[in-house]
């Protein structure tokens, strides 16, 4: 046995500036980090995802709201990635449904907004790993993410590829992926014209569905933190009907979190 750990040790460290010089090859561009992310689990990440979220609105008066939130997540390829958020309670009819480039905000169960920006979520969290970089790169195109940029950083300890802005940028669009694992673990989403940008932060990643869940997520602005998440009872692989992403038909379609999906 200590001549096999011998053996190992001796063989790790020979592979070891190989395996590194891999790892330290920058992309080419960020739609090649997209790519790389999307192969990296090919055929096996969920396409279907429900959990209920623990959200903490942290006021500037200091003050904290706290609500309940029921997510439901569905990737088709004529639609890409679509979220339903139920705002509890469920009986109030109140959330939202969005896309890439939508949003429909429904109160009493009826829509009450459209909007023409989505959930910048989607692409980074469900989209990316389930159809080809390039239309993952066409729905970033809102967030103004410069995809020529990319270049190798560290997060909590471990290597990143970093893409749309150079070192010491805080501030310009831009997108944060674990090497190893190819998960998205931070963005920076630019704000409007009069708010600083929402600096995104995804940890308390778990395995399911062949894929994986940040389960914590943080949101900051300013360097203060505006926003909290975190998830529980996380379910994948489900048959969610179609109708529970129609806004239209928001009160008359059964939901999962009442037992009568």
């Amino acid at each position: 046995m200590r001549f096999r750990s011998v053996a190992l040790t001796f063989l790790a460290t020979l592979l070891a500036p190989f395996a590194l010089g891999a790892q330290s090859t920058v992309p080419a561009n960020g739609t090649a980090v997209l790519d790389q992310m999307r192969a990296m689990y090919a055929g096996r990440w969920y396409t279907t995802l429900t959990f209920v979220q623990k959200t903490t609105l942290h006021r500037p008066d200091g003050s904290d709201t706290v609500q309940t939130w029921f997510e439901s997540l569905r990737y088709t390829p004529e639609r890409s990635a679509v979220l339903r958020i139920d705002v509890a309670p469920l009986s109030a009819g109140n959330g939202t449904i969005s896309t890439w480039d939508s949003t429909y905000v429904v109160r009493g169960g009826k829509v009450s907004a459209t909007r023409a920006s989505g959930n910048s979520f989607l692409p980074f969290i469900e989209s990316v790993y389930l159809q080809p970089a390039e239309r993952t790169a066409r729905e970033l195109a809102p967030l103004s993410i410069d995809l020529s940029k990319v270049r190798a950083d560290t997060w909590e300890g471990r290597p990143v590829w970093v893409v749309g802005a150079a070192a010491g940028d805080s501030t310009s669009a831009q997108f944060w992926v674990d090497v190893g694992r190819q998960l998205v673990v931070r963005m920076i989403v630019l704000g409007s014209a009069t708010r600083p940008p929402l600096d995104v932060r995804l940890a308390g990643y778990v395995q399911t569905g062949g894929g994986w869940l940040a389960t914590s997520i943080e949101m900051y602005s300013g360097g203060t933190k505006r926003q909290a998440e975190d998830y529980s009872d996380w379910k994948t692989g489900m048959t969610l009907h179609p109708d529970l992403f129609e806004a239209s038909k928001w009160a008359a379609t059964p939901h999962w979190a009442t037992g009568s999906d």
